[in-house]
């Protein structure tokens, strides 16, 4: 059987046929131009998905489904998108809309969420009963995949786990509470705290790395002189290695999954950021006797938004 993955973003939208194993037979982009407003985006969403089922010798005909990855929520009582801020979107009519121009089933969920699904079905917990997908980026997702399929919760809204509130009266978030995961274990946590430690401390070799700039600060600059063993940096680095277990030790005791996935910009720290973790986590799980999950690095990277999508329709 084959599907075809849809992975929109901000700037970006990417579409793919893939079969049932989540393999990429066909894929293609075009830009998303979101100012257009939501109808130009969708038509041509459903344009690329033509577009790329033609390009891999196949009719529509032959695709079992759509699936839709965004950077948003989509209820799952009425089909629209409540809001997608990336995309400017309020109480879109997604589903609907993309009927206009096809007949194919359309299934629609976070781009974190499919990129969970993905790892799961084609990636580093593919064959795990259960997983859950963490992406350390701009902010942090969540992706939550028991029995095989995803789960998504009453309200499409389950798997928001960067606003799992992990510091008590913590740093201010976007969300509009304090203490938030996502303000401790994201990429903008690490910038912040970076650029706290230059005013704190001028000398400190960060703020010669970007040459006084502090608003030229990035996760990489900080990770990067963790790792050459600079030692304001490493020392910054294993409190947000801290603040990222508080966040998993969570999610185990709340999911016991087999497999935590790390993904997003962080998780390129690779075996250094694993190391980290797999260094403290054992003395917060609660059950110490017993087995926990492990935790692992993403495998699918770009692909995953598109192959995850397309697992939506399988």
């Amino acid at each position: 059987m084959l599907y075809i993955g849809i992975d929109l973003g901000g700037t970006g939208i990417k579409a793919g046929v893939v079969d049932e194993k989540g393999v990429i037979l066909c894929k293609d982009s075009c830009p998303t131009l979101p100012e257009r407003g939501y109808e130009a985006v969708i038509r041509d969403m459903a344009a690329l998905a033509v577009k790329v089922a033609e390009q891999s010798g196949h009719g529509m005909d032959e695709i079992e489904a759509i699936g839709v990855g965004l950077p948003g929520i989509m209820d799952p009582r009425s089909g629209r998108i409540p809001f997608c801020t990336n995309l400017a979107w309020h109480d879109v009519p997604l589903v609907e809309e993309m009927a206009k121009y096809v007949s194919t089933p359309v299934f629609v969920d976070n781009d974190a969420t499919v990129a969970g699904l993905a790892e799961s079905v084609a990636g580093i917990s593919a064959g795990c009963e259960s997983s859950v997908f963490v992406t350390l980026g701009t902010g942090v997702g969540g992706g939550v995949v028991l029995g095989g399929k995803v789960f998504s919760g009453s309200h499409g809204v389950a798997t928001e786990i960067g606003h799992m509130i992990t510091v008590v009266d913590g740093e201010p978030c976007t969300c509009g509470n304090k203490g938030c995961f996502e303000r401790y274990a994201s990429a903008t946590a690490l910038i912040r705290e970076g650029r706290r430690l230059c005013e704190a401390k001028p000398e400190t070799e960060l703020k010669k790395v970007v040459n006084g700039d502090l608003s030229a600060i990035n996760a990489k600059h900080v990770i990067d002189l963790a790792k050459a063993g600079d030692p304001d940096c490493a020392a910054l680095f294993d409190r947000y290695a801290y603040h990222l277990c508080v966040g998993l030790v969570n999610i185990i005791n709340f999911y016991d999954p087999e497999v935590i996935v790390l993904g997003g910009g962080v998780s390129h720290a690779g075996q250094f950021l694993l190391d980290a973790v797999r260094e403290k986590l054992p003395d917060m799980v609660f059950y110490k006797d017993m087995p926990y999950a492990r935790v692992e690095l993403a495998k699918l990277t770009n692909d995953a938004g598109i192959i995850g999508a397309a697992m939506l329709g399988r």
